[in-house]
């Protein structure tokens, strides 16, 4: 028995289950996008975190990590039943093709398992949409929960992908607005204040309103 299955967010640098093989790849015709609420791991119901899914784009390219799972049917049960449980706000299991470097052509691989979630906030309540960059990296810096915070999760992504030599502009974007609200945070300037000269107050809720969601039962200390 054998499954791969592809991460491109904290899979990258925290597996956290057991595997026989790890190949750094990418997958064609899908983007990171940081549209996805998770309330349990970074975030709370009131102030969810907004951690990564996948938006099928023509010609894009997201790279990552394709894992390999080898050997019983209960060794395979048990580490699929660990991704189901950590990845609870993804509502799809996709099937891709797996690039490597010296193979654009022709897929490495096939059928590679890949978390995704359905892009539509009437059925699935985890879907946030997207935001203006600023009311992003303000929910990032922000967002806290039971496994840490928000802005670690952007900060170890955008240091994952630059440690296997394959950087994203949007994840280096976003990041640096985050850096830059929490340098607004830290001196107790917020950046409209600063910008129309009002007295100096330090801004902690996100602009994005909060969703009224349940938390999931029996969280792990894990990233979505």
């Amino acid at each position: 028995m054998v499954f791969w299955v592809f991460g491109y967010g904290s899979l990258v640098w925290n597996p956290g289950f057991e595997f026989d093989e790890k190949i750094v790849g990418y997958i064609k015709d899908y983007k990171r996008v940081f549209d996805l609420a998770c309330i349990d791991h970074r975030g709370t119901p009131e102030n969810p975190a907004r951690t990564l899914t996948l938006e099928q784009e023509e010609a894009a390219i997201c790279w990552g990590a394709a894992y390999c799972v080898r050997g019983t049917p209960e060794r395979e049960r048990t580490a699929m039943e660990y991704l189901e449980h950590r990845e609870c706000e993804y509502d799809q299991k996709t099937l891709v093709n797996f690039y490597k470097e010296e193979s654009s052509l022709e897929p490495a691989l096939s059928g590679v398992i890949v978390f995704t979630s359905t892009l539509d906030k009437e059925v699935n309540k985890y879907y946030l949409g997207p935001a203006p960059l600023n009311d992003m990296a303000r929910q990032i810096a922000t967002a806290a929960g039971p496994c840490g915070n928000n802005k670690d999760y952007i900060f170890m992504l955008e240091k994952a992908l630059f440690n296997i030599g394959h950087e994203d502009e949007m994840v280096i974007e976003l990041a640096n607005e985050v850096r830059k609200v929490l340098d607004l945070l830290e001196n107790g300037i917020s950046r409209e204040n600063k910008l129309l000269g009002a007295v100096p107050h330090v801004v902690l809720k996100s602009h994005i309103s909060s969703l009224e969601l349940q938390l999931l039962p029996e969280a792990i200390a894990t990233d979505s």
